[in-house]
This record gives C-alpha cells, structure tokens and sequence, in this order.
C-alpha cells in the first residue's frame, strides 16, 4: 500500500493492518495517510489535499 498524499509506502503490521490510518475525503472516498504525514498534517489540511 502507499500513502495518498506522498506516495510512500506503508508497512503492514503482521496480521496485514497498514500502520497508519484511513480518512473520508470530500466525496466520502476512504484514503490511506501514513503516520509521518498524520504527524506533519492537521486533520484539515489533510482533508483538502485527498
């Protein structure tokens, strides 16, 4: 899997869950976002840019 917003690719934790988390865009879409850009993003900059 990669990251949506820097296209970085997300590892998996053993049982296949992406470390990281999903987020609703605009349009109701679910989009994955890595933990470095959920930690360097606020929750409204990262809704504007999926």
């Amino acid at each position: 899997m990669k990251c949506d917003i820097c296209g970085k690719k997300i590892e998996l934790t053993f049982l296949n869950k992406p470390i990281g988390s999903y987020m609703r865009n605009s349009k109701g879409k679910k989009k994955i976002v890595c933990s470095d850009c959920q930690r360097t993003h606020s929750k409204e900059e990262l809704k504007t840019k999926l």
